[in-house]
């Protein structure tokens, strides 16, 4: 850094904080788009057409917490520029992945890569953001850049796929993950927590492979739930994941202070974090793949109607910082999730005949309400945790975010994946189906958010 001038490092740290979750969201939603040409060029099977949607969110689903903490005790620019090499080593195998495996393999480390920008942004920006109006308007930026990644990633790979291939969209994103390292060793200062916990390895093992036995339960049982291999991982997510609480429950230097659930403000927004993973999406996770299979519509004609919603989210979240402060981060979640929910019935009662014009309403109306709910997510994700902690509070939020995600989209694919031949009727007929499940999720956390609030009172 060549300046000590407080409001530089203010805007240059947020620069590149956001630019490390937008990168990360770019490579979370790149395989959306291309998703058909990715697994006849791998040679994927069903099965491995799901993984492939699905890998990135094992790495993030597991990592989130442990890299917080470890960004929290250990140096935030730090991590953030390792995570920043791990993305991109994992792109790199990404683009030259000769089969299935070793391209899942390879997802997985984005995901852990990821989990590293996203978990040390946030506890940047809180470092260097005091509370206030400056915070509302870094988060509002960064809100802005969940959006952005997710409205780029389909763009950026249906675009090289179409003028040259898939695999040149992950060349880039490691060409951009090595450039972000750099920017983060230059222009970010350095900080951690006055009052680190230690790191806790026994906890992070277990959370790690209880949430990916979690997840890897779900990807599988979309081949047949009653098949021994997701039952078995069900049951030893479930005993991991038990023994972890035990374990932080009684630990001094806990990786997760169980405590935090106690407060209505930390579940407040870590449920509507998971809610909005298992609602708005997980249905615009599917949408692509669906416009396709049912209206015939390309991938990059998907990936500009999903640009409707994420751009929308995009606009809106910049301009959440106008909220008047009166209007508290409780509100604002219930509010956003809401306005979610009534996006996606917008989204209900398609028909054979429909045309991309009738999503268009639905679309917009989630869009403006994803903005608000990506702005005050960012925002209470560290202000529902101690001063010095908002690594934790960062990655225990974005992962109720991809857990949910993962979540989902599984029951989306259950309800809008006809059995037998695909029809068109059958295909709109279980979208129906799937968006009613996401309307649900989106209004069942925002009613969880208002007892919160009225709890907390």
């Amino acid at each position: 850094m060549t300046t000590t001038d407080p409001v530089v490092l203010q805007r240059r740290s947020l620069i590149v904080a956001a630019l490390g979750t937008l990168l990360t969201l770019v490579a979370f939603t790149a395989p959306l788009a291309t998703i058909n040409s990715t697994a006849s060029n791998l040679g994927s099977d069903p099965a491995g057409k799901t993984w492939i949607l699905s890998s990135m969110s094992i790495g993030l689903g597991a990592a989130l917490l442990t890299a917080g903490t470890v960004a929290d005790d250990f140096g935030r620019r730090r991590t953030f520029a390792v995570g920043a090499i791990v993305l991109a080593a994992g792109s790199i195998a990404c683009a030259v992945a000769p089969n299935t495996l070793v391209f899942v393999l390879a997802r997985i480390v984005q995901g852990l890569g990821g989990a590293a920008l996203v978990a040390s942004s946030l506890g940047i920006i809180a470092h260097t953001h005091p509370a206030g109006p400056l915070r509302a308007r870094a988060s509002g930026i960064w809100g802005a850049s969940v959006g952005a990644g997710i409205a780029l990633g389909p763009l950026i790979s249906a675009g090289f796929d179409r003028v040259a291939t898939w695999r040149d969209a992950y060349v880039l994103l490691a060409i951009a993950g090595a450039a972000l390292a750099y920017a983060a060793h230059r222009f970010v200062a350095e900080s951690r927590t006055d009052t680190p916990r230690g790191l806790d390895p026994v906890g992070a093992l277990l959370l790690g492979l209880g949430v990916s036995a979690l997840l890897a339960a779900l990807v599988e049982g979309r081949q047949g739930w009653a098949q021994p291999l997701p039952i078995g991982l069900f049951v030893v997510s479930a005993v991991l994941l038990g023994i972890f609480a035990i374990i932080e429950y009684r630990s001094p230097s806990a990786m997760l202070d169980l405590k935090l659930f106690t407060q209505p403000a930390f579940v407040a927004a870590t449920v509507a974090a998971l809610m909005t993973g298992a609602g708005i999406i997980a249905l615009m996770s599917f949408m692509s793949g669906f416009l396709g299979n049912a209206y015939g519509i390309d991938a990059l004609g998907a990936a500009f109607l999903l640009f409707a919603w994420s751009g929308t989210s995009v606009l809106t979240a910049l301009l959440a910082r106008r909220i008047p402060p009166s209007i508290s981060g409780g509100t604002q979640l219930a509010v956003g999730l809401l306005g979610v929910a009534v996006g996606q019935v917008f989204l209900l009662g398609l028909s054979e005949d429909s045309t991309w014009t009738r999503l268009l309403p639905g679309l917009l109306i989630a869009g403006v309400a994803s903005g608000v709910l990506n702005a005050a997510l960012g925002r209470e994700a560290v202000a529902s945790v101690p001063a010095g902690r908002a690594g934790m509070g960062s990655g225990a939020n974005n992962t109720a975010r991809y857990v949910g995600s993962a979540v989902g989209v599984t029951v989306v694919a259950v309800l809008a994946v006809p059995t037998g031949t695909p029809t068109v009727a059958g295909l709109v007929e279980g979208w129906n189906s799937a968006v009613i499940f996401t309307a649900a999720a989106s209004i069942v956390g925002a009613l969880v958010v208002l007892a919160c609030r009225s709890k907390s009172r």
